[in-house]
């Protein structure tokens, strides 16, 4: 998990302390996340941070990043991904910020992601009160309700606050952080070119994301 933190500001997704990566031994309920506020600069293998599914700290001489309990809910929900990212990139926080999903206007896309990016609401009320966990159960809650598989789609936009994304390990969901970002700047500028246009043909959404990831996947 060290290397996958240390990728964040190699692919320009964070500045100074922004952003986290963890990921988790699902033999042993336990996954290892970047300690809260330490400067990518500063990190070594040793800072990282060891934590259970009930959010408690099991190793570490720091604190957890204060994002911890989103990704206990994401690990608690969703068995199938192994590594959870969140970053405050620039082009993905943008549409976060502005509530919008990301449309899949292209292949490039289509290879990684199926359909849109959804971009959840933002929290209410009393659900600051507990605002990373609500965070999680509300990416959770969005999956449910839109009936999206996680693997098909590994991200997801925050209303007013950035990107999530994940995958099988930390690696892969870096992987998808770095395409997610690509994605979200790809977008803005064809609506800046056309603001007409329209989401790609879904004919061709299918035979970009299966070719790559379906039963008989060649590519």
């Amino acid at each position: 998990m060290y290397k996958a933190n240390t990728d964040l500001p190699k692919y320009e997704l964070v500045i100074f302390t922004w952003g986290n990566v963890s990921g988790i031994d699902r033999e042993s309920g336990l996954f290892v996340i970047k300690p809260s506020g330490v400067d990518y600069d500063l990190l070594t293998p040793d800072d990282m941070v060891v934590v259970d599914l009930n959010g408690n700290k099991v190793e570490g001489k720091y604190n957890p990043s204060s994002d911890t309990a989103t990704h206990v809910e994401l690990y608690k929900a969703f068995p199938n991904i192994g590594g959870v990212v969140h970053t405050h990139s620039s082009w993905a926080t943008s549409w976060a910020q502005a509530g919008r999903a990301i449309p899949c206007y292209g292949t490039t896309h289509a290879d990684y992601i199926y359909g849109e990016v959804p971009s959840a609401r933002c929290l209410e009320g009393k659900e600051f009160e507990e605002y990373e966990k609500n965070t999680g159960l509300l990416i959770v809650h969005e999956f449910k309700k839109r009936e999206k598989d996680v693997k098909a789609v590994p991200a997801v936009l925050c209303k007013n606050h950035g990107p999530f994304t994940w995958g099988k390990d930390g690696n892969e969901a870096v992987h998808n952080a770095v395409v997610l970002e690509e994605c979200a700047k790809m977008a803005f500028r064809t609506e800046l070119i056309n603001p007409q246009v329209k989401p790609a043909p879904q004919e061709l959404q299918d035979k970009h994301y299966y070719r790559k990831h379906g039963a008989n996947a060649y590519y």
